[in-house]
Parts: structure tokens; C-alpha cells; sequence
């Protein structure tokens, strides 16, 4: 998402900068930085999580439970880890200390 995608998506919702600070978590300085592209002269990237999140609001989810959602039609196939298999490591048996003979 590059900066003046940001500033659309955040005027497209009415939103002044500090309602979206409020809604992405974050704090109004990080808004204007998103939007101007830069801080203290040095390019700032717009990170995947944020742009995301403006996704999830745009299609109305403020918060999310971690339950399933149906998925689109043309959505890709979700990778899903493998089952791990392995024996957990057996544990270590405390050290005690030696006894001063």
C-alpha cells in the first residue's frame, strides 16, 4: 500500500486521522507518517499487517474472533502445517549442588 493509497482509503471512510489511529491501534504521528511517506526525511514502508487491517475494516470487521470464516470462491487453498509427530525431549532432571566434605 503506498502512502497516497493510504490517505484515500482513510477519506474514502470519513475518517480524520485520529479515528484512524483509533481503529488501526496506532497512534495519529504513525497515520501522518503513512501518509506522507516518509519520517524525518527517511522512506517508512506501510507494513502488510496495517494494510490489512484496512481491508478488514473497510469490509466491516473491527475486531476478529480467530474463528473460521467461508472463504471466496477464487481464494487460494489455505498450507496448513503438518501434524507434528515428534516425542516431546524427555526433561532434564534438576542439578543439585554438591555437598562441602
Amino acid at each position: 500500500m503506498q502512502p497516497d493509497d493510504f490517505r484515500s482509503w482513510r477519506k474514502a471512510l470519513g475518517w480524520k486521522q485520529k479515528d484512524a489511529a483509533e481503529k488501526l491501534g496506532l497512534k495519529k504521528r504513525v497515520i501522518q507518517y503513512y501518509e506522507k511517506g516518509d519520517r524525518d526525511g527517511k522512506p517508512i514502508e506501510i507494513p502488510k499487517t496495517v494494510e490489512l487491517a484496512c481491508l478488514a475494516l473497510t469490509l466491516g470487521f473491527e475486531s476478529y474472533d480467530g474463528q473460521h470464516m467461508p472463504r471466496a470462491k477464487n481464494a487460494p487453498a489455505l498450507r496448513t502445517a503438518a501434524p507434528a509427530e515428534e516425542e516431546a525431549p524427555p526433561k532434564r532432571q534438576a542439578r543439585t549442588a554438591k555437598s562441602a566434605e
